[in-house]
């Protein structure tokens, strides 16, 4: 392995060391640190190894420096940060008495989770190796592995919050209910065909002016709602992005064919 090789590896193993901090963390808080503190810094960790997981690949493409070495580490890496990382913490938000029916049921949705993150992990590698331009279409098929968990740690987050107590009082079987569903039903998105975009399909045709201004505009409010609102702008920006899939789903099959835009959701096209 050339020299050039480690930079996007250091980077894959920094996005590993985030999720295996999170993992080891959260079995060793006691119980005066609160929930809420642990998701809080879980998220903050796993939002670090989303960005190191970005640019673990772009760097690797700029530098020519992708590898079949690279391609394995990280997903298994991925694997790991992503697919086991939320899980846990959702075993340890809940709590779930040992032996009851309830805590079989968050258990199963933990381990389905973790199950379909690697899974799309598979899918993904394999499309990786057999055709190289993947990163060149403008839509993923199924919900990708980081975005799965950050949605899945996002409504944990929220619901352990404040503002979600006090929104959205619920007893601990319910909460423990919705939680394990919506986990549940990020897993199914990570391995079905529903696409998904990704960066390369937002083409906007405004004037730059009217565009600078209007990027400056989202800066400045998603900033304020990060540092005063994080878990709310956390939540609608992940759970924001499916809904978006989704509805460029329901649109797709309202429009058909007819439109070149929605051609590329088309979820009967299977490559990824």
């Amino acid at each position: 392995m050339r020299q050039i090789y480690l930079i996007p590896n250091i980077i894959t193993a920094f996005g590993l060391s985030c999720g295996l901090y999170v993992i080891f963390k959260a079995n060793l808080v006691g119980e005066d640190m609160g929930i809420y503190g642990v998701l809080l810094s879980s998220s903050l960790l796993l939002i670090l190894a989303s960005l190191a997981d970005f640019l673990d690949g772009a760097v690797a493409r700029a530098l020519h420096a992708e590898s079949e070495f690279g391609l394995m580490f990280d997903s298994l890496s991925d694997a790991i940060t992503f697919g086991v990382a939320p899980s846990v913490l959702l075993v340890k938000s809940l709590s779930p008495e040992l032996g009851t029916p309830l805590s079989f049921f968050v258990v199963l949705g933990a381990v389905l989770f973790s199950l379909c993150g690697v899974l799309r992990l598979v899918r993904y590698s394999v499309k990786a190796v057999e055709k190289k331009p993947v990163d060149e279409k403008p839509s993923f098929t199924g919900l990708p592995i980081p975005a799965a968990a950050l949605s899945a740690i996002s409504i944990n987050l929220f619901l352990n919050s404040p503002k979600g107590i006090e929104w959205f009082p619920m007893s601990v079987m319910t909460k423990s209910i919705v939680l394990t569903l919506c986990t549940l039903f990020v897993g199914c998105l990570m391995v079905s065909k529903i696409k998904f975009p990704s960066l390369k399909a937002v083409h906007i045709r405004v004037p730059s002016v009217y565009l600078l201004f209007a990027t400056v505009i989202f800066a400045i409010f998603l900033l304020y709602g990060i540092l005063y609102q994080f878990t709310i702008v956390f939540a609608v920006l992940t759970w924001g992005y499916i809904l978006v899939a989704l509805g460029l789903l329901i649109s797709h099959y309202i429009v058909r064919k007819k439109s070149d835009i929605l051609k590329d959701f088309n979820p009967e096209d299977g490559d990824e």
